[in-house]
């Protein structure tokens, strides 16, 4: 089969590999039908971060059930599903707290799976694989973009939003432009929030932004940033802000345009260890967030959201590639003439 496969910092290949078998009781095998490239994967693409070389590359798909294990009963061959990213179990003590992202049991073996390829071993299918009615050819093409960023970007950007505790009339602040900060602002929308100020200085991540709900644009950083937000509050700065970038100025901004007893939401991939709390203290501000709840919040609300039109997240594809392509893939966001890059792998 083929599978897109890291070879070395800025370069990506697409090698036959071994279609994967069930190897566990609780695997599935899926059958990719759509995939796309995360702006989490660019820290190794960049060099950024270490990844073990000649490894398959890639945590978002929707696809088709083909076989599955002898314990997984409520999916079956033939069935349409988001594979999110986190692989949860169901059972443990973080899934059962609605935290699958933090899953005890994620781990079942040491082998590394890329979603970007044409087949797929998921682990822990009973319960982590999340069944979408009909076929892929039930869709229309912007619905199946829709279903994909359930996999992750949707679900992380909703984590954001939960997390920093987001209500209806709330006046909310979303750091980061890229495709989760715009999905920030779409589940923001989506827990009632009145006012949305998107942090974001590109002109067609802007427009989205403002297609998806955004109020107000801040295009300044750092304390520029800092003082155009409490500009727009009269002084007060926002009940909840989203940080969705990872980098220490996002996160001190973002520490220093909440309100007091402002909640941060935090998905930003931490890009430095450590950061200075004591900002928290003074303002008696609140720091959450971490691994998306995927599976959890696709069940209880995103789903339904894409099923019935409500929220159209696949607009973050910007330019779509097939499989073969997938090194161009990488360039595009890199380079950032997308703002997320789709995969289209199968019918």
């Amino acid at each position: 089969m083929k599978t897109a496969v890291f070879i070395e910092p800025g370069k990506i290949d697409v090698q036959e590999l071994p279609k994967p078998e069930v190897k566990n009781p609780t695997d599935a095998v899926l059958k990719i039908v759509r995939a796309c490239v995360c702006g989490s994967d660019l820290w190794w693409y960049r060099g950024i971060n270490q990844r073990q070389a000649n490894t398959p590359v890639g945590h978002e798909a929707i696809g088709v059930v083909e076989s599955v294990g002898a314990e997984v009963t409520n999916v079956k061959p033939g069935d349409f599903v988001v594979a999110p990213f986190t692989h949860g179990c169901g059972h443990c003590a973080a899934c059962l707290a609605g935290f699958d992202g933090n899953c005890e049991n994620a781990q079942t073996d040491d082998e590394i799976v890329g979603y970007q390829g044409e087949y797929l071993r998921f682990r822990n299918a009973d319960w982590a694989l999340v069944k979408i009615p009909g076929q892929p050819s039930d869709y229309t093409d912007a619905q199946l973009n829709d279903l994909l960023t359930l996999s992750d970007v949707m679900a992380t950007g909703y984590h954001a939003a939960a997390t920093a505790e987001v209500k209806a009339g709330d006046t909310v602040v979303v750091m980061g432009d890229g495709a989760v900060g715009l999905c920030g602002i779409i589940a923001a929308k989506l827990r009632g929030a009145t006012r949305i100020i998107a942090m974001s200085r590109h002109e067609d991540r802007q427009r989205l932004a403002t297609e998806f709900g955004a109020t107000d644009i801040v295009a300044e950083r750092g304390d520029e940033a800092v003082a155009r937000v409490m500009a727009l509050t009269d002084g007060a700065g926002a009940d909840a802000v989203l940080e969705c970038v990872g980098t220490e100025q996002s996160v001190d901004t973002a520490v220093k345009v909440g309100r007091a007893g402002a909640v941060v939401g935090r998905v930003g991939v931490p890009q430095k260890a450590e950061m200075n709390t004591n900002n928290l203290f003074w303002k008696n501000i609140g720091l959450r967030g971490g691994i998306a709840s995927v599976t959890t919040y696709d069940r209880a609300v995103l789903l339904d959201a894409v099923l019935n039109g409500d929220i159209h997240p696949g607009k973050v594809f910007t330019k779509r590639f097939d499989l073969d392509d997938v090194q161009a893939a990488y360039e595009a966001m890199d380079h950032r003439e997308a703002i997320k890059s789709l995969l289209i792998v199968s019918d």
